[in-house]
């Protein structure tokens, strides 16, 4: 059967097919959510404290921030990788370095092996954390990407509720299982991802800009066009992504370097983004949860019940982005969430300085609120940004450049608050609330609103294109393909074993079709800017 008339039958398409596997690659960043978590509980534990000989707090703060040091060297690495082998392919392999990191955690017999996991698993970590937002963005339409990329975070931070939860039922059990337990389920769900990244598609711009044009075309129509590759729908994306795909390779290199120089303010966006994420002040819950309320005047079980209760609130505060996203925007949600962030980190200072007999309810309260707020704004929007903002051919290096200063900062503050918690004590709120205030101001003056943009179109955001944007409209567009001899079309409809799978050797009417193209569009842009002068 031709490709250009394959339909799927009795298989999920469109919308079902979409939030599905949506749904299901946010195991991955479930997995980053629940080891974020699962150390928080278990390092109050009586039985862990003893196993490993009552660890000092600076000993803790290594432990728990290593995680970060793997990640931080996966995410730079992962760039190229997922270029490469694509990201569906990077799921696979993430998955497998978490699950082997959680194994060695589960079945630490020292500190030393603890560490060694940790390590382990913050390359699985990194992995994941760089190439599911890329996963997610390239497979999602404009209008939902906001919706889509939002649930992706609930997932995330469903997994660090999950592993509160179980620390807190785990807390009842009268041996070392009180936090051996936790860490192998995490094995588990790592298993699972593993499996299912074999089930997924991968994604449909990834497989263009890597000439299997046959199977692009049955993944944009199994996700947008009710399976038909036939629909006008299914032929515009197509048509779009891969005219794309040929202007960039006009472009020329994709390096690293390259990136920096054509899009330095995407990039700084991307990474500045990820950078305030943590310095607002998410991960001194995040992790220390229990050691904030127990500062605050909770002890043992009832600092990790507190944990608890308020991980419910987080997680239902990442509920309404859902539907504000795509219709309020970026700005207004990170700009909003920035200024009660910073209230209530102030509150919990001040609840703190004065040592009364309500601080204990005070704190709870305020943290309840900061991570509402942080659930609702500065959680899931900058995963959501850097893929979107950044065009195709550099998409996966630039994720990982702001994925790796995420672990990079996530490492400062991991390593830092215990030992600020002592230094300090409730000054170290303020701090974090300074940067809350210094982010609002970040986002005010120089992030551009994207909701409804297509990640084609973003360079007329940015005004950075390094080739004039295309003026042809669905219609020019088929008549130039059929005028260049239906290349695109005709890649369509022979197999994936006639192509050049990574781009290296072109067909001549290709290479023909993209210098011309190219060629046109410089002469408009210099036409366009000579009339501006």
């Amino acid at each position: 059967m031709d490709a250009g008339s394959q339909k799927p039958t009795g298989a999920l398409t469109g919308k079902p097919l979409l939030y599905f596997t949506s749904i299901f690659v946010s195991l991955g960043v479930f997995l980053f959510g629940y080891d974020q978590g699962v150390m928080s509980g278990i390092i109050t534990g009586p039985y862990f404290l003893e196993y490993f000989e009552k660890p000092t707090r600076a000993q803790l703060g290594t432990m728990v921030a290593i995680l970060e040091i793997g990640a931080l060297i996966s995410s730079l690495m992962v760039g190229r990788i997922g270029d490469i082998i694509g990201r569906r392919r990077t799921i696979f392999y993430g998955s497998m370095v978490f699950v082997v990191g959680g194994a060695f955690q589960t079945f630490a017999v020292g500190m030393n092996t603890m560490i060694i996991g940790r390590v382990i698993s913050g390359f699985g970590v990194g992995m994941l954390s760089t190439i599911v937002p890329v996963y997610q963005s390239e497979i999602s339409p404009a209008d939902h990407r906001g919706r889509l990329a939002c649930i992706e975070f609930t997932g995330n931070v469903v997994g660090y509720a999950a592993s509160v939860w179980v620390d807190y039922v785990c807390s009842f059990i009268e041996s070392d299982f009180s936090w051996r337990l936790p860490l192998l389920l995490q094995c588990i769900m790592g298993s699972l991802l593993c499996v299912g990244s074999m089930i997924i598609s991968e994604t449909p711009r990834w497989l263009l800009d890597n000439d299997h044009d046959a199977e692009g075309i049955i993944v944009i129509a199994n996700l947008h066009a009710g399976g038909d590759t036939e629909h006008p729908r299914a032929k515009q994306e197509f048509n779009e992504i891969k005219e794309n795909v040929l202007i960039m390779r006009a472009e020329g290199e994709r390096s690293y370097a390259d990136m920096w120089r054509k899009y330095k303010k995407r990039v700084l966006i991307a990474m500045s983004s990820q950078a305030f994420a943590q310095l607002n002040g998410i991960n001194v819950i995040s992790y220390y949860a229990p050691l904030v309320f127990e500062e605050a005047g909770w002890a043992g079980r009832d600092a990790i019940l507190m944990t608890g209760l308020n991980a419910l609130v987080y997680v239902a505060s990442t509920v309404p982005p859902w539907f504000l996203v795509d219709h309020w925007g970026r700005r207004p949600i990170l700009l909003s969430g920035a200024i009660i962030m910073a209230f209530s980190l102030s509150m919990i200072s001040y609840s703190i300085y004065l040592d009364v007999p309500l601080t204990p309810t005070l704190t709870v309260f305020f943290v309840i609120v900061y991570n509402a707020f942080f659930g609702y704004s500065w959680g899931p929007i900058p995963w959501l940004y850097p893929p979107e903002i950044l065009p195709l051919s550099v998409r996966a290096k630039g994720a990982s450049l702001s994925t790796a200063t995420n672990w990079a900062f996530n490492w400062v503050v991991g390593e830092m608050t215990p030992v600020l918690q002592e230094w300090i004590e409730w000054r170290m709120y303020l701090l974090h609330a300074f940067f809350c205030c210094m982010s609002f101001v970040l986002v005010y003056f120089t992030y551009p609103e994207t909701k409804g943009v297509s990640l084609e179109d973003m360079d007329q955001i940015f005004g950075d294109a390094t080739v004039a944007p295309t003026p042809l409209g669905h219609d020019d567009l088929e008549a130039e393909i059929e005028s260049d001899g239906g290349i695109l079309r005709h890649r369509t409809s022979v197999d994936d074993d006639d192509m050049d799978p990574l781009g290296v050797s072109r067909p001549l009417e290709e290479q023909a079709f993209i210098n011309r193209r190219s060629t046109e569009q410089f002469e408009q842009f210099g036409k366009q800017h000579g009339h501006q002068d």
